[in-house]
């Protein structure tokens, strides 16, 4: 028996009792810095948080839900990492992902606060579901007032440069277009982001697009679409 794996959470009262039980004081410091004045939260690294969700894994929807739910990062954080985990799973047996795991993460989507809890989770939770279109979700999500969703709208299609077809591709570089000029830095940065995952596989196309756009993008934006470029 192997007495160093971790035994599995099987609720979400489990997960949070040993999200608790990890914190500490220093770690709390260190989170309040970026999380708003009000957000309830426990303290803890991120590598801890995410060990402890992958021993949740197995979790019942509903009992993500729950984490979802909750009012700490850490819970919810904890809720958007177990999605992913799962999402991980079904994408072993089916290349489009399971929608029901992308139902959760969007039903949930006012519970994201944190641009993070977008990165760990829409990929492959949500981007890997709409391989092969339609892809009418992630305009819908773009043309939110919410930064957070549209960020969600232009980071799920990181999942199109890994194993999407030509047309997946061609959305994402049309999502990114849409998004190129947002002013707001948790919407322009993961444009940049995409294009330059977009750029290793389709190079003519992003050169193109920056022969377009890239003059109206936000310089930071820009120097993420070209960073690949600069250390292939």
């Amino acid at each position: 028996m192997d007495t160093d794996r971790p035994v599995p959470a099987t609720t979400a009262a489990a997960v949070l009792a040993r999200l608790e039980a990890a914190a500490t004081d220093a770690d709390l410091a260190a989170l309040r810095r970026r999380l708003g004045p009000d957000e309830p939260a426990f303290g803890l690294r991120m590598g801890t948080l995410f060990a402890i969700a992958r021993t949740a894994a197995g979790l019942s929807l509903p009992e993500v839900e729950r984490l979802l739910a909750h009012p700490t990062f850490e819970g919810r954080m904890a809720g958007f990492c177990v999605l992913d985990e799962q999402a991980r799973r079904a994408l072993r047996a089916d290349r489009r992902g399971d929608r029901a795991l992308r139902e959760v993460y969007l039903a949930h989507h006012d519970a994201i606060t944190t641009w993070d809890m977008v990165d760990r989770a829409a990929p492959r939770v949500v981007g890997a579901t709409l391989l092969g279109g339609p892809h009418d979700l992630l305009d819908d999500l773009a043309r939110s007032p919410d930064p957070l969703r549209r960020r969600t709208a232009v980071t799920a299609p990181l999942w199109f440069t890994r194993a999407g077809t030509a047309d997946d591709l061609a959305a994402g570089f049309a999502l990114a277009a849409r998004l190129h000029a947002d002013p707001e830095p948790r919407v322009h940065l993961p444009v940049g982001i995409f294009l330059a995952h977009a750029g290793k596989v389709a190079p003519d196309e992003l050169t193109r697009f920056l022969e377009r756009y890239g003059a109206a993008m936000p310089r930071a934006a820009l120097r993420q679409a070209t960073r690949l470029r600069r250390t292939a």
